[in-house]
């Protein structure tokens, strides 16, 4: 015999996670709102080709920084399959769009909960990504506008002084010490695992496919707004542009998704390649694609999850029905 499926009064976990969706999507409205005239011109000039090449680079860099992040988890100790890890990771991101910095990794350690994961893991694997994500965009920063012309790097050189002590950093063994001396201090229990050198490689790697497909979705915007650089060199040009403005702007925590401050580093880095009004319409594109990008990310991960939960538990009540039949024909001989 089995249950039915019904609804039933919203627990207050529910009710609290669809609160901090409607928040979210509702800074991010905002974000897209305060400058739409300006965004909409922008658009204007991109062709639907354009447009099309930059959503699809967008989605497979987030989907690289979702694995980044899926990677350090597992090294911790917690692997999650992709679709799970996806939901957690994506709808937790939708956070960054509100001020402060505490809500994303209250999401992924209030959703990982449910999916076995220790909520000091899932801090963990958040913090962690911050850095592996920073410390990569430096070295791609560095290689890719050095690969464009040397004048396209000199004017942030000293960005770069923070390469030798993030690669310290990322060191497992200094990370493990950090995390621990963390732990102690907030009276928390000691991670079951450390972190390897194994999985830190396999979260740079994937931080490095996430630069490169950001990289991508910038290029297909500047090649449409004026740019006359050849195509190679555009490329390297944009994954050095795109990485350089984002270290920038995730330096600067008190804002939301480092909005405003990405955009004017976007301008000053694109200076190069195209004039003032261009640089601007490409900032202010890219980050509406961005935004698109992390709503569209979300929303499939979430679907996706919720059918392959709503599956298993079908699968699990035929089996049981299957059971009670065979129970009854046994009992009926």
């Amino acid at each position: 015999m089995t249950l039915p499926r019904g609804g039933g009064a919203l627990s207050p976990r529910r009710v609290l996670r669809i609160a901090f969706l409607l928040v979210a999507l509702g800074f991010g409205a905002w974000a897209v709102a305060g400058q739409w005239d300006a965004v909409s011109s922008g658009f204007a000039r991109l062709s639907w080709r354009a447009l099309a090449l930059s959503v699809v680079a967008v989605v497979g860099a987030l989907f690289g920084g979702m694995l980044t992040w899926r990677a350090l988890l597992a090294d911790l100790g917690s692997p999650l399959p992709v679709r799970q890890a996806a939901k957690v990771f994506f709808v937790g991101q939708l956070g960054k769009y509100i001020p402060g910095t505490v809500w994303p990794v209250l999401a992924q350690m209030e959703m990982g909960r449910d999916l076995g994961v220790p909520r000091s893991r899932s801090a963990a694997a958040f913090f962690l990504t911050m850095p592996v994500q920073l410390g990569s965009g430096l070295l791609v920063a560095a290689a890719t506008l050095l690969a464009a012309g040397p004048g396209s790097i000199a004017p942030y050189a000293w960005a770069l002084l923070l390469v030798p002590l993030l690669a310290v950093l990322l060191e497992p063994r200094v990370i493990n010490a950090v995390i621990g001396f963390g732990l102690r201090r907030l009276r928390r229990e000691p991670l079951e695992r450390a972190l390897t050198r194994k999985g830190m490689l396999a979260a740079l790697g994937w931080a490095l496919t996430g630069w490169i497909a950001y990289g991508l979705h910038l290029a297909a915007i500047i090649a449409e707004l004026g740019s006359s650089v050849e195509a190679l060199r555009l490329v390297a040009f944009s994954v050095g542009a795109f990485a350089l403005s984002w270290c920038l702007g995730i330096m600067t925590v008190v804002v939301p998704a480092g909005a405003g401050v990405r955009e004017v580093a976007m301008v000053a880095v694109l200076s190069p390649v195209l004039d003032q009004g261009a640089a601007i319409a490409a900032a202010l594109c890219s980050r509406i694609v961005i935004i698109a990008g992390d709503l569209l990310c979300a929303g499939v991960a979430a679907a996706t999850a919720a059918r392959s939960v709503e599956k298993r538990q079908v699968d699990q009540e035929a089996g049981g029905v299957r059971v009670e039949e065979n129970d009854a024909r046994r009992n009926a001989l």
